[in-house]
């Protein structure tokens, strides 16, 4: 019975992992592709690359957060943490998944935290509901801050790129800086979101962090694969019209974003943080150029997010519990 717990929940984290690539792929080069800097299948090929140097090179910090800061899921007895890891990893998959299919760019962070912390109450475990604040905190400043730094580097940029470049260099310095940024951005996501793929894994104490951490990165590289282009199409085009300028503004702000709370070890969203740049960058050409209507849907399935992946992870665990007399 261990080694089939064992297989389960490694699955379930590789295709938390899948999830992963899958919906937030367009994170990072999304914008490039909207703006035309890019092809799809350019796109993918750098996200992959990129999204995996920053799992593997600064992963394990965000790794620890989600393996113990929210349940310490290695001092649970017995198989306990085999089941709230096997669970918890479903149950993000399954909403992530379920986003993807609708289109909609949602937090796997928000996902992952929200099952953990819902499977620790079905087993009375003990939520560290401090560090569920801080990141909760985290969370609302994502988007924000991201914007403040979109508009300003929109404003900036834009000011000083016209009057340093020479004009018959424009077009190819600026789709240089799009691709760069956007790379930047495809490595912070890497680094932050592994976690939300083998943070369960590593908690639970299945393989070494390091382990985790390459086999989440593979996963992730496979969904942005197979079904990364869907996603994409809704950041590069449907929230705004991105010019080369904004879309590279719009990057970098992001980046630079979630860079910092990797490095703090927190999970914050990369799509949190790139659609609040997206936002920001827009605001520098008026409210009247935002698609308000995607933007409404998408803050409804943000705010949804960890409450519906929580009650799911409950309820299974619960039931499990239960029927099995653990």
């Amino acid at each position: 019975m261990h080694i089939i717990l064992v297989f389960l929940t490694l699955l379930m984290g590789l295709a938390v992992g899948w999830s992963i690539g899958a919906n937030d792929a367009a994170n990072s080069l999304g914008v490039a592709v909207g703006s035309r800097v890019l092809t799809l299948r350019r796109a993918i090929v750098l996200i992959t690359i990129f999204g995996f140097l920053g799992a593997y090179l600064q992963g394990s910090y965000v790794v620890k957060t989600i393996g113990k800061g929210i349940v310490p899921i290695d001092q649970l007895s017995g198989n306990l943490p085999l089941y709230l890891a096997m669970v918890a990893a479903f149950s993000a998959c399954a909403w992530v998944v379920l986003a993807t299919y609708w289109k909609m760019p949602i937090s796997t962070s928000h996902s992952i935290v929200g099952a953990v912390a819902g499977a620790g109450l079905a087993i009375d475990a003990p939520v560290k509901w401090k560090m569920i604040l801080d990141i909760f905190i985290c969370w609302i400043f994502t988007p924000i801050g991201a914007g403040i730094l979109g508009y300003l580097f929109c404003l900036v940029f834009k000011r000083l790129f016209y009057r340093i470049v020479p004009r018959k260099y424009m077009k190819v310095t600026m789709t240089v800086l799009i691709i760069v940024s956007g790379c930047y951005v495809a490595y912070s996501w890497g680094a932050n979101d592994v976690a939300n793929a083998v943070g369960v894994v590593a908690g639970a104490g299945i393989l070494p962090v390091n382990m985790c951490i390459v086999l989440g990165g593979l996963a992730i590289a496979i969904g942005i694969v197979t079904w990364g282009y869907k996603v994409i199409e809704t950041i590069g085009s449907e929230i705004t019209h991105l010019l080369p300028i904004m879309a590279f503004s719009a990057q970098l702000a992001s980046a630079i974003n979630v860079h910092v709370y990797s490095i703090l070890g927190i999970p914050v969203s990369t799509s949190h943080s790139i659609v609040g740049a997206i936002f920001g960058v827009g605001l520098t050409k008026g409210l009247r150029v935002l698609n308000l209507r995607i933007m409404r849907e998408i803050i409804i399935c943000w705010i949804a997010t960890p409450f519906v992946s929580g009650i799911i992870s409950f309820v299974i665990l619960k039931a499990i519990t239960f029927f099995m007399k653990i």
